[in-house]
């Protein structure tokens, strides 16, 4: 009996995973798949709950993996909502609940098409399953634990494709090749604490890290590259939690986040933080103490193989050729591009973290049906 795509989307909603919960999603689908003839370990690490499934020995033909999560971002305020976030409700053909764009339907359309698959035509290789409750959060003890876990059990993908939804508004339009880097820069200014009627006897932090944000907000970090749109930084909060209006403060903090292309590392953008605090320090006095969290680099996949054969199935299933992308902000594929090649496709996800987030139960099961060719082309 062939697996029901959209019955495993609301089994695995009505599960609360919101991160780093665990919250019954990732025993479903161990359940599942070890019932349907996948060898399956848990690979949890850090208090996070990771799930690693492999149907085939691994040593015979290749090996397709899929990446996935369960976990989900909070639902924010619950009355919000017209509809239970957790209840997985149908109503005039459309899901609604938390994860149902992101990305609960990606795993539940997968694990539905490989079940399938192996039981209707078992193929000449292996399908590999790494599912993560660690994708919304920090991403530490996810993807990676899977990952290190694979490498120190001599377990491979020879090609992966991330469950990520891709499209913007029709199904079907845009896969993703690759992402821009993310990394996010922290300052804190320090100047000297004075009397605001005698300015002169102080050094002003707030004026000093106002005059860097403005530069760092005016720079042009470059004009897009062949593959990606031009770098970008948003300051995201300047505070200097100062309740007196009198007083000249001591320090100041500001945070700004940079989204870059192959144009930059974030250790060359990380020196060029620095240079430009440098600048204003010359010319203000006030010291700049700089912390810089990455969290991935920028990364391709050149179209080839993997990109065509997934480009191939979703046109075949949606009559749409798909836009190759590296636009969007990050995804496990940063970790995984150093495993395997890596492209992603998914879901349309204009709902995605809203509140009433919802998917057509009709894309679920086209979804499905993508990764079912995907599958029987990849082994054919």
């Amino acid at each position: 009996m062939s697996v029901d795509a959209v019955k495993l989307t609301a089994d695995l909603v009505r599960c609360v995973s919101v991160t780093p919960n665990e919250g019954g999603a990732i025993v479903l689908l161990d359940e599942m798949l070890s019932a349907a003839g996948f060898e399956t370990t848990r690979v949890d690490r850090g208090g996070i709950s990771n799930l690693f499934a492999r149907w085939g020995s691994g040593n015979n033909g290749r090996t397709f993996g899929f990446n996935g999560h369960t976990d989900v971002v909070p639902v924010g305020n619950v009355a919000d909502w017209s509809h239970d976030p957790f209840g997985a409700e149908i109503v005039d053909g459309v899901m609604y609940g938390r994860g149902t764009t992101d990305m609960k339907s990606g795993v539940a359309a997968f694990a539905a098409a490989a079940i399938d698959f192996v039981n209707d035509t078992p193929p000449d290789g292996s399908i590999v399953l790494a599912i993560t409750g660690d994708e919304e959060g920090d991403a530490q003890h996810g993807t990676l634990a899977l990952l290190d876990w694979m490498q120190a059990n001599g377990e491979s993908m020879d090609h992966c494709l991330v469950g990520e939804p891709t499209c913007p508004n029709t199904m079907g339009e845009m896969m993703k090749i690759g992402r821009r880097g993310s990394m996010t820069g922290f300052f804190e200014a320090r100047g000297v604490q004075g009397h605001s009627a005698y300015p002169h006897r102080a050094r002003n932090p707030v004026h000093a890290l106002a005059q860097l944000v403005a530069a760092l907000a005016a720079a042009e970090l470059d004009q897009g590259t062949d593959h990606f749109d031009p770098s970008t930084l948003a300051v995201t909060t300047v505070d200097t939690a100062n309740p007196a209006n009198n007083v000249i403060p001591a320090s100041c903090r500001a945070t700004v986040n940079i989204r870059f292309n192959d144009a930059h590392s974030s250790e060359s953008l990380s020196l060029w933080l620095r240079e430009q605090a440098n600048v204003v320090t010359a010319g203000t006095g006030v010291e700049f103490a700089l912390r810089v969290q990455v969290s991935g680099e920028s990364f391709f996949t050149p179209p080839g193989e993997l990109s065509t054969l997934v480009a191939k199935a979703v046109t075949a299933q949606t009559g749409v050729v798909p836009e190759m992308s590296t636009s969007g902000g990050t995804s496990d594929a940063r970790f995984i591009k150093n495993h395997c090649p890596v492209v992603e496709f998914g879901l349309v996800g204009k709902t995605m973290h809203q509140v009433d987030e919802r998917v057509p139960v009709a894309e679920i099961e086209q979804l499905k049906a993508i990764y079912t060719q995907v599958l029987r082309d990849y082994f054919a």
